[in-house]
């Protein structure tokens, strides 16, 4: 089964567009881990055509808030919609079961011992300041801790989270994830 672990990088701030849409903010890069080949691969506004084929080809893609932040932003540049690909947003299999959100940070340090190397706005902040290869180094560490996260919670049926100095456990169910679904995925055409 071939599983694309992704999140991506703005260039901008919601204040600085004016609206609380993600769609209406910008990429700055993608990042991915492919299983296929075990690679972690980046992808720029310029290249992200190169993006499309490969998740067209996943049988899963994986995220941390993906659903409601990374996917809308994506579809912005795509062609088809990227809804139509079996999806698990990790966020929101704990929020399920929680009733509320919880940041990667209070998840990955519970379940794995180990925290996001960095913030989101500073990734903004690289942008303004031409640190592309930073936000690349970022942004593939927040992927390779949510591709962990998915392998835990695979493996265990449960992730961990810290809940007033107490690491408690998140019963996930993840019965369902490994059965592909069929979609009619229509392919990127060739420009």
């Amino acid at each position: 089964m071939r599983t694309i672990t992704f999140d991506l990088e703005t260039r901008n701030f919601f204040q600085d567009v004016g609206s609380n849409d993600p769609a209406d903010l910008d990429i700055s890069v993608v990042c991915i881990h492919d299983s296929l080949d075990d690679s972690f691969k980046s992808f720029t506004q310029s290249n992200i055509g190169k993006l499309w084929p490969i998740l067209e080809q996943a049988d899963i893609i994986v995220s941390w808030n993906g659903e409601h932040f990374d996917i809308p932003i994506l579809n912005k540049y795509y062609s088809g919609d990227l809804k139509k690909i079996k999806s698990i947003d990790l966020l929101k299999e704990v929020q399920k079961v929680l009733g509320r959100r919880l940041k990667l940070d209070t998840v990955g340090l519970a379940t794995l011992g180990r925290k996001k190397s960095g913030h989101g706005s500073q990734a903004v902040e690289w942008w303004h300041q031409g640190e592309i290869e930073k936000i690349i180094t970022y942004c593939i560490e927040d992927v390779r801790l949510t591709r962990d996260l998915y392998n835990y919670a695979r493996i265990n049926n449960h992730l961990k989270y810290i809940d007033l100095g107490v690491i408690k456990e998140i019963k996930i169910d993840t019965l369902n994830w490994s059965i592909p679904e069929s979609t009619s995925m229509p392919l990127t055409l060739p420009f």
